[in-house]
C-alpha cells in the first residue's frame, strides 16, 4: 500500500511540475491593445555592477516587447555618475571594474544594434569631466536630460528610473 501511495504521490508531484512548467508566463494583460511600446530608462547609476545588469535586463525588456508583439520604441537616458560609465575613458575606475565597464560595452553596442536611441546629459558630462567624444558609439548628448526625460514623458512615453 505504501508503494502504491508513493507512486501516486510521485505521479502527482511530476504532473504538477510539468503543468507549471507547461504554462509561461505573458504580459499579455498589461499589453492589451497596445502595439508599441515607448518608454524611456533614466539611469542614473552609481555603480558598474549594477548598470551591467540593467542593460542586460533592458536588453530582455527589448526582446520580451518583440516576443510579444509590441514594437519597442526605447530611449536610454545617462545621467548622472552614469556617463563615466558609458564613456571611452576608465583612468577614474578600478581595474576590478572593468569587467562590468566590458559588459557595459557590449549591452550599450548591441542595443544600438536593435535601434534603442542613447543620450547622455551634458551637465553631468560637465560635471563629472566626460568628453563628449569619449562616450560609446551610439550615445548621444541632450543638454539636459530633465528636460528630456519632461519632452518624453509628454509624448507619451514611460519614464522607467533605474537609480
Amino acid at each position: 500500500m505504501k508503494i502504491i501511495a508513493s507512486l501516486f504521490l510521485l505521479l502527482t508531484l511530476s504532473l504538477t511540475t510539468l503543468s507549471v512548467q507547461a504554462e509561461t508566463p505573458t504580459d499579455a494583460r498589461a499589453l492589451d491593445g497596445v502595439e508599441q511600446g515607448r518608454v524611456v530608462f533614466d539611469l542614473n547609476n552609481n555603480d558598474p555592477e549594477l548598470l551591467a545588469l540593467y542593460l542586460m535586463v533592458i536588453r530582455e525588456t527589448f526582446e520580451d516587447l518583440t516576443d510579444q508583439g509590441v514594437d519597442p520604441d526605447m530611449i536610454l537616458a545617462f545621467r548622472g555618475r552614469a556617463v563615466t560609465m558609458v564613456s571611452e575613458d576608465r583612468e577614474r575606475f578600478e581595474l576590478t571594474e572593468f569587467d562590468h565597464l566590458d559588459a557595459i560595452e557590449e549591452h550599450v553596442a548591441a542595443l544600438k544594434d536593435k535601434g534603442v536611441r542613447m543620450e547622455s546629459c551634458a551637465v553631468a558630462t560637465r560635471l563629472f569631466g566626460v568628453e563628449h567624444g569619449e562616450l560609446l558609439p551610439g550615445i548621444e548628448p541632450v543638454r539636459n536630460t530633465f528636460v528630456s526625460l519632461t519632452g518624453y514623458q509628454a509624448q507619451g512615453y514611460a519614464v522607467i528610473p533605474i537609480y
